[in-house]
């Protein structure tokens, strides 16, 4: 006969595994009655970015807007359901994120940034499911490109003008002492990685000495930065999703220090940044759109190659510069696609 508190422990275990597996059973009816509605389970566009920013937002809203159910409709399209998913920084939450999409089996997945691709990438191995990446710099680096083994991913590569960064800076410093320059980045993105190599040698070709500092995760960033003041006469940032995360941090440091910064994301710019010249964001997410739209109207995958971002845009902070006490040739300034003043 089993004793009182052995009967409350054994009543205890049974309910819990009868909790347990209820809300197994629930799921699994829920996930299936989820696949096997009407114009859901293949009517599915599953989205995923990396860490929310304005840049990644930017690329997201072109993509929406080119899916936009008025769309749709004018291509004679049916209706999906897009899916959105944020993995706050987290490359583990990316992957959890990725397997969870290649289990809903959609249309299409639009991984945005390279850690989000490379995760869905990685999930979508052994399935036919079609990969539209958008917000890389370099996917032949990040290892993006379609293979015979993996032939079914395309996108659009928005690696920046580089060397027009680099002369950037010049011709915008042009009456500024430039000897040194200081990059920040996250020496575990590849894109990063190879845009910092790029800038590097065109800088060198100035004959300005450049100084990195590396930070693995946005907590580093404020060390990073912290450690080129006094060594470095301005700061370039590359598309990178740790430091433009944590774009505030650097830009206090530096504002504190009067030190400009130079970015290769647009949306910096209005954020503190002093120039860039980059890829549209906004336009990088319309082409991706638009790859997705073929994908939709029966166009074969591998019949779409991987698309360079096809405009440039080119913005200066006017306040920035006069808070730096930094003179910007007006020549340069009648070449701004974007001009942020200051208050009057």
């Amino acid at each position: 006969m089993f004793t009182k508190p052995f009967n409350s422990i054994l009543k205890y275990i049974l309910f819990t595994f009868l909790i347990a597996f209820s809300a197994y059973l629930t799921f699994s009816l829920t996930k299936d009655l989820y696949l096997s509605t009407p114009g859901k389970p293949h009517r599915i566009i599953a989205i995923t970015q990396i860490a929310p920013h304005p840049s990644l937002d930017e690329i997201r809203r072109g993509i929406m807007d080119v899916l936009s159910a008025e769309n749709l409709k004018a291509e004679k399209i049916k209706p999906v359901e897009i899916l959105f998913e944020n993995a706050q920084g987290n490359v583990a939450t990316a992957t959890q994120i990725a397997t969870k999409f290649v289990g809903l089996k959609p249309l299409v997945m639009v991984p945005i940034t390279t850690p989000s691709a490379q995760s869905i990438h990685s999930a979508a191995k052994g399935h036919d499911l079609p990969i539209v990446f958008a917000g890389i710099s370099d996917p032949a680096t990040a290892k993006l490109l379609p293979t015979e083994e993996a032939p079914f991913i395309t996108g659009v590569s928005a690696l920046g003008p580089i060397e027009q960064q680099a002369k950037l800076i010049v011709d915008v410093l042009v009456d500024t002492p430039l000897k040194t320059v200081g990059i920040i980045f996250n020496p575990g993105e590849a894109n990063s990685v190879r845009m910092v190599e790029l800038i590097t040698q065109y800088l060198e070709a100035f004959k300005i000495k450049v100084i990195q500092a590396t930070a693995t995760n946005t907590k580093e960033v404020s060390t990073a930065v912290q450690s080129l003041v006094g060594k470095v006469s301005a700061l370039y940032l590359p598309n990178d999703n740790t430091v433009i995360s944590a774009l505030e941090t650097v830009l206090k440091t530096a504002q504190l220090h009067k030190i400009p910064v130079f970015s290769s994301d647009p949306e910096s710019v209005s954020r503190g940044c002093l120039a860039c010249i980059a890829p549209d964001q906004y336009a990088v997410g319309e082409q991706v759109g638009h790859l997705v739209i073929k994908l939709l109207k029966g166009d074969s995958i591998k019949s779409l190659p991987v698309e360079v971002a096809h405009e440039n845009v080119f913005v200066l902070n006017l306040k920035v510069a006069k808070d730096l006490g930094i003179v910007i040739k007006p020549e340069l300034i009648e070449k701004a696609d974007s001009l942020i003043k200051p208050l009057a």
